[in-house]
């Protein structure tokens, strides 16, 4: 399988992912990295692996202060089908996907969110744990649909919040989960164990009606 992950920050997700599938544990390679801002850290992160790198800058779509998606995700589909990308792997990719992208590609994207989903979707997800007094936090990896974080989940993985924690240390935690089970869930789909099935998910041949949960 190959692999096109989108990152708008330092691409920690996709570092563990590209070793990943350097170890043998993903069936799959990273065809190209793209990334939606030229600071994005990930960026040299990518060319230090000596991956393929492509920058659609979200911001020369900007218009007035207005996004021009349309534009934006046109641009989006030129490294995807010149690397013949055949999964989306968002990885820290801060841009919202339209409804019109995510059906063409239904099925083939997945993305990770910092927070035991349907809990916390959207941004600050660790300090709203924390001043909501959560007693656990984690990170979901999920299908990509067009309701923002809202895809059908895969796999999930906990971790205690600690009465010392800080946004920092609780994110650090969760973190070292995510570079866990975003490769799992990667290899399930690139080994065609997990199917999507027009947006009914199963693993093994049986139905996901629940997201597994990793230790």
């Amino acid at each position: 399988m190959r692999l096109a992950v989108l990152i708008s920050g330092a691409g920690s997700n996709m570092v563990a992912i590209a070793r990943a599938c350097r170890a043998g544990q993903i069936p799959a390679e990273i065809a190209v990295v793209i990334a939606d801002r030229p600071d994005a850290g990930g960026i040299l992160r990518a060319r230090e692996l000596g991956l393929h790198v492509a920058l659609v800058d979200r911001g020369r779509f900007r218009h007035e202060g207005r996004l021009d998606r349309v534009a934006f995700e046109a641009a989006l589909e030129e490294p995807l089908r010149q690397h013949q990308a055949e999964l989306l792997i968002l990885a820290g990719f801060m841009s919202v996907l339209s409804a019109q992208f995510v059906a063409r590609h239904a099925g083939r994207i997945l993305n990770i969110h910092p927070s035991l989903l349907p809990l916390y979707p959207g941004l600050d997800t660790h300090a709203r744990a924390l001043a909501a007094g959560e007693r656990l936090h984690g990170a979901s990896v999920h299908f990509v649909t067009a309701e923002l974080d809202g895809g059908p989940l895969i796999l999930q993985s906990r971790v205690p919040v600690l009465p010392e924690d800080d946004v920092g240390s609780l994110s650090a935690r969760v973190h070292a989960q995510e570079h866990i089970i975003y490769p799992m869930t990667i290899s399930w789909l690139a080994s065609r164990r997990l199917q999507w099935n027009g947006g009914s998910p199963t693993l093994d041949g049986l139905p996901l009606e629940a997201p597994v949960q990793h230790g």
